[in-house]
This record gives structure tokens, C-alpha cells and sequence, in this order.
């Protein structure tokens, strides 16, 4: 991030009464989200290949590849649901935003990086805030890979026109999946390998979520593996504070990689 660029952070609060098909973040906690680094697989021109200025990124369903890919990613279905607001607006819906989110596969790969995986770009996509502030997107759950809670990136735009270049992105951050969500969906075909990784690793230790466990964070989720989950964050706005997320970690160089990506 560059200190020409507009100020923006993000505030998160997840809450929900949990049930046999219902769990939530262990706190209602507010305040400004952390900003947080964009990977080394962002897929946003700041490390490598750049997604954002293609036809076809702006997209609500990012479960297949576009564009002359032709790929699906295959899991436990999932949406996601954030929902922008304007803390300098008293707190009003944050519509026009462009909501870049991307995530890793079952299998703990990212497209457009992974051995394999390098020709497609799905599970990546650009929604534009609607009236109410809200982005939707439909995907699968994410897998927990060596060393990483699991977690689905995202970055803010001021609008869709400003898209084609990261250093317009305004805020960058993640959002963390619950433990007991995590638990359900790894124990069914194709994550596998999540079970022994999530087994390794906790919202304390996380080298992005451990400075404060996560907790503005913590997505809201309900559903489960047969009818899918519904993922939920509200993230507000504080045109204030200066950005410092985005930058792709030390020694990072955008090169594909068959092993599991570190952040």
C-alpha cells in the first residue's frame, strides 16, 4: 500500500445463538479489523498473474474457472455473505465497493499459482456492494493447509473501475472460519488432509489471526454439509485510519508452487 492511497479499515462483529446447524464467532466484538497481507497467491497483479483485468472477474459464482479455463472446484457448497459499512456515515451501507475475495480448494491449493492448477482461476471473483452494502458469492469451504488457520482473503476497491491495478485496493484483510464448522465439513471426502493440519495449528497460534485470536474476524456460519453453509461477516468502513494490509509476505515472488502457500 502506498500513503497517497485513500484510508480505509475494516470493522467486523459476528454473532448467532449456536445450534445442531448453527455456530458463530465466540464473541460479538467491534472494532476496526485487522489489515492483514494479501499471501502470496492474491492473484491481483501485486505477486504474479493478475485476474482482476479479466472479462469475467466480476462474478458472483466463483466455484469454476472463466475465461478460456474450464475448471470446477469441487467441495462442501458455501456462500459468502460480507457486508460493507461506512463508519465515517455513521454506519451507513457502504454500496458501490468492489469486494475482491479469494480462497484456497479442498485440497489447500490456490488457482492460478498451484502445481496443476496454474491455467485455472476459479475460486476468485469481484462483487459491487449493493444498495445495502452486501457482497454474495457462492463457492465451497476452504481447506486448512500446513501452518494456516483456515481463512478466505479479501480486499476493498473504491468502485469496480479501479479493479485492474492492486495498488488501488483500499483494504485487505481475511476472514477466519470457525473451529467447530472446520471439524464438520474436514471429516467429509476430499478435505482429508485438513484434519491433521487444523490439528497443528489454532486461532492463538495463526501467524495473521494469533495477535488477538481472530476475534473481529470470526465469521458467523450456519447450514451444514448437505444443504451447505452460509458464511457471514459485517465489516465497517473507517475512512480515518491509514491502510497497512496488501503487500505479499518477505521473499515472496509470485512463482507457482505445489506446496501449501504459508499465509
Amino acid at each position: 500500500m502506498t500513503g497517497g492511497q485513500a484510508a480505509i479499515r475494516l470493522a467486523a462483529t459476528s454473532s448467532a445463538t449456536p445450534s445442531a446447524s448453527t455456530s458463530a464467532s465466540a464473541s460479538s466484538s467491534t472494532g476496526e479489523i485487522p489489515d492483514e497481507t494479501a499471501g502470496p497467491y492474491p492473484g491481483d497483479g501485486s505477486n504474479g498473474p493478475n485476474v482482476l483485468t479479466e472479462s469475467g472477474i466480476v462474478r458472483s459464482d466463483i466455484t469454476s474457472s472463466f475465461g478460456d479455463a474450464s475448471g470446477k472446484a469441487e467441495g462442501v457448497p458455501m456462500t459468502l455473505t460480507l457486508t460493507i459499512k461506512d463508519l465515517a456515515d455513521a454506519g451507513a451501507a457502504y454500496a458501490g465497493v468492489a469486494v475482491y475475495v479469494w480462497h484456497c480448494t479442498r485440497s489447500g491449493e490456490y488457482s492460478m499459482y498451484s502445481t496443476g492448477i496454474t491455467g485455472e482461476n476459479y475460486l476468485r471473483g469481484v462483487q459491487i456492494a449493493d444498495s445495502a452494502g452486501q457482497v454474495t458469492f457462492t463457492s465451497i469451504f476452504p481447506a486448512c493447509y500446513s501452518g494456516r488457520w483456515p481463512h478466505i482473503h479479501f480486499e476493498v476497491y473504491p468502485d469496480q473501475a479501479s479493479i485492474t491495478s492492486a495498488s488501488n485496493a483500499i483494504a485487505t484483510s481475511q476472514v477466519a472460519m470457525p473451529k467447530s464448522d472446520c471439524d464438520t465439513v474436514y471429516a467429509t471426502t476430499g478435505y482429508s488432509a485438513s484434519v491433521s493440519n487444523l490439528a497443528q495449528v489454532s486461532l492463538a497460534s495463526d501467524n495473521v489471526f494469533g495477535d488477538d485470536s481472530g476475534v473481529l474476524q470470526l465469521a458467523t456460519v450456519t447450514g451444514d454439509v448437505t444443504k451447505g453453509y452460509a458464511v457471514s461477516l459485517t465489516a465497517g468502513v473507517d475512512t480515518t485510519t491509514t491502510p497497512t494490509g496488501g503487500n505479499a509476505p518477505a521473499g515472496g515472488d509470485g512463482a507457482p508452487s505445489g506446496a501449501p502457500p504459508s499465509r
